[in-house]
């Protein structure tokens, strides 16, 4: 079983920057992938950012403003998040794709943390 462990969320101004953190323990053979997923309250879950087989995808939304980074060697991933706005509001979850423990495809989430952005 893969655990994942966020970190860095909490209120901002906006116009303020925030940097989240998540690291993955457990069995992993081989990481496929990472990325950033956020959720308001009513809406589904909507990607913000993932690197997956080294490509890096960003919603429109956050492109120039949000970025991810990924090291695999410390099974860890970042979000470096800067000139918040109110709409950036919402919980953030981690995500890994990994190849674990029965040399299986596994796909695993962190716990959320909550960004909230004033204006």
């Amino acid at each position: 079983q893969v655990q994942l462990v966020e970190s860095g969320g909490g209120l901002v101004q906006a116009g303020g920057s925030l940097r989240l953190s998540c690291e993955a323990s457990g069995i992993i053979f081989r990481i496929n992938g990472v990325g950033w997923y956020r959720q308001v309250p009513g809406k589904q879950r909507e990607l913000v950012a993932r690197i997956y087989n080294s490509i890096t995808n960003y919603e429109d939304s956050v492109k120039g403003r949000f970025t991810i980074s990924g090291d695999n060697a410390k099974r860890t991933v970042h979000l470096q998040m800067n000139s918040l706005g109110p709409e950036d509001t919402a919980v953030y979850y981690c995500w890994f794709e990994v190849r674990g423990k029965f040399n299986a495809q596994e796909k695993y989430w962190g716990q959320g943390t909550q960004v909230t952005v004033s204006s």
